[in-house]
C-alpha cells in the first residue's frame, strides 16, 4: 500500500471512531433523561406483567394514577406530603415537597414525575392534577376499560356525569318549563 493510501485510510479510520464515540455519548446522555410513563400496577408488575420491564430504583420515570382516599398526609412544618396511587390494583407511595396544584385532592387522577427511591416509592419533583372532571390518563383508561369491560361496565358508567353536564340540563329544563 502506497503511503498516500495509508495516509487515507487512518483519516477515515479517525473520523469513524470519532463518530462512533460521539454517537455513544449522545444516546447515553439521551438515555439519562428519558422519563417513562408508568403506571402503578406496571411500576410493581412491569409492563404486559413482564418482570424484566420492571423500572429500576433510581430511575427517572412518570406515574399516572388515581390518589387513594384516607393516604394524604402533610408535614406541618413544611409543604413535604406523601399519598398513595392506584389504579386498578395495588398502590405505591408518592413523596412530594412543593406546593401541590388547586386541583389536587383524594379520589383525583394526578401523574407524578420523579426518581424511584424504593420499588414502592416515588420521590416526586413534579405533580400534575388533571384539568378537567373527565379526564383519565389514556393509559390508565385503557387498563380500566380491559379490567371493567368483562364486569359489564361501560366506559359511560366509568366516567359518570359531570357537574357541568348535571347543571346544563337543569338549565335546559328551567328554560324548557317557561316556555
Amino acid at each position: 500500500m502506497n503511503p498516500r493510501r495509508k495516509s487515507r485510510l487512518t483519516i477515515i479510520l479517525f473520523v469513524l471512531l470519532g463518530v462512533t464515540i460521539a454517537s455513544s455519548l449522545v444516546l447515553y446522555a439521551l438515555r439519562q433523561n428519558i422519563d417513562l410513563f408508568y403506571t402503578p400496577s406496571e411500576v410493581i408488575s412491569g409492563k404486559n406483567d413482564d418482570p424484566d420491564t420492571i423500572p429500576e430504583v433510581g430511575q427517572r420515570i412518570r406515574v399516572g394514577g388515581m390518589v387513594v382516599e384516607g393516604t394524604v398526609k402533610r408535614d406541618p412544618n413544611s409543604l413535604k406530603v406523601s399519598f398513595n396511587v392506584n389504579d386498578i390494583g395495588p398502590e405505591i407511595t408518592v413523596e412530594y415537597e412543593g406546593i401541590l396544584p388547586d386541583l389536587f385532592r383524594e379520589g383525583q387522577g394526578i401523574v407524578a414525575q420523579g426518581v424511584l427511591k424504593e420499588p414502592k416509592l416515588l420521590e416526586a419533583t413534579e405533580v400534575l392534577a388533571k384539568h378537567d372532571e373527565n379526564y383519565v390518563p389514556p393509559d390508565l383508561s385503557e387498563k380500566m376499560e380491559q379490567v371493567h369491560k368483562p364486569m359489564g361496565i361501560s366506559n359511560q358508567d366509568m366516567q359518570g356525569e359531570s357537574d357541568r353536564a348535571r347543571l346544563d340540563k337543569t338549565v335546559n329544563s328551567v328554560e324548557e318549563g317557561k316556555k
